[in-house]
């Protein structure tokens, strides 16, 4: 037996149960969807939004687009991390973490989304959160049972 941890872990048998590979895969879905939300948004006509959204988007920073470049990409390169069962799943699925924080921090407390969009312009902000939270939670929990190697 090597000291390796994929040969020790294969030849203990570790492998991930079928709900690994169902979560690992609907996260990849939902992260694609964030970098059509992304590409989306870079490539959107803002003239066809109201003059508050047009405002909105026009005004803002640089750091609040790469805060959510950085959490798609992240999210993307994290959960198929976890697919390829490789263990910095979890630095990517930190870094998307921090990139939503950035982003949705600007959206709420700096650009002021919430009188732009309305209370409903948390629910998505929010649910993004959680379900990167729960990604990189699911990531911690997979390499704690060997089943990244």
């Amino acid at each position: 037996m090597t000291t390796q941890n994929n040969d020790y872990s294969i030849s203990l048998g570790i492998f991930p149960p079928k709900w690994f590979w169902w979560v690992a895969g609907i996260g990849l879905t939902w992260n694609l969807l964030g970098v059509v939300a992304f590409v989306s948004q870079m490539t959107m006509d803002l003239q066809l939004l109201s003059d508050a959204e047009r405002t909105f988007h026009e005004a803002m920073p640089i750091w609040a687009v790469a805060g959510f470049a950085v959490a798609v990409a992240g999210g993307v390169l994290g959960c198929l991390a976890l697919l390829l069962r490789k263990p910095w799943a979890l630095a990517m699925l930190l870094i998307c973490l921090l990139g939503i924080i950035i982003q949705s921090g600007h959206s709420i407390f700096v650009g002021n989304g919430i009188e732009v969009f309305g209370p409903a312009g948390l629910i998505l902000p929010a649910m993004t959160l959680v379900i990167a939270a729960a990604l990189a939670a699911f990531a911690r929990h997979s390499s704690q049972r060997g089943w990244l190697l």
